[in-house]
């Protein structure tokens, strides 16, 4: 069952910095690790050397899953969207919250590169579930977690 993985242009990146860093970095780091603890003698009761084997099992597993996910990924640059206003994944939209006035802008991206901080979120969060396929002028009803919450969408934008 290969399927792919959603990631915008600048989210794929990301991954293959971080590919590129375990590879030449950390790789190398957890083999110089391991190769002093296991100088120190016995293997049986070093927990040094278990610690070093740890952080190995991490580095490779982490290495295998971001070659997995940017082998199966499908890259899609926002700027070459053409969705006639419609929100899709990598596009970002510009929402008032109908309670309080609030606005605020998201992009919805591959769960890889959700961070709520840089306002990016999931293509399946309860907002990006709710605004796929809209278009500006319409209201949303999304679920959030202190209740339903109604926005409308001022605009849609591909960038």
């Amino acid at each position: 069952m290969n399927t792919t993985v959603p990631l915008t242009k600048y989210g794929a990146e990301l991954l293959k910095e971080e590919l590129h860093q375990l590879k030449t970095k950390e790789r190398r780091i957890v083999i110089d690790a391991i190769a002093e603890a296991r100088s120190h003698g016995d293997l049986s009761e070093n927990a040094e050397y278990d610690a070093a084997k740890e952080r190995q099992a991490f580095v490779e597993g982490r290495i295998a899953e971001l070659e997995g996910k940017l082998g199966a990924a499908q890259i899609i640059d926002p700027t070459t969207l053409d969705a006639e206003g419609r929100v899709v994944f990598a596009s970002t939209v510009d929402l008032e919250d109908l309670e309080n006035g609030a606005k605020v802008t998201y992009q919805i991206v591959g769960l890889d590169e959700a961070d709520l901080k840089l306002n990016k979120v999931s293509v399946t969060s309860p907002i990006a579930r709710a605004l796929i396929g809209k278009y500006a002028g319409d209201v949303v009803e999304v679920q959030a977690p202190s209740g339903p919450r109604e926005y409308e969408i001022l605009e849609v934008k591909y960038i």
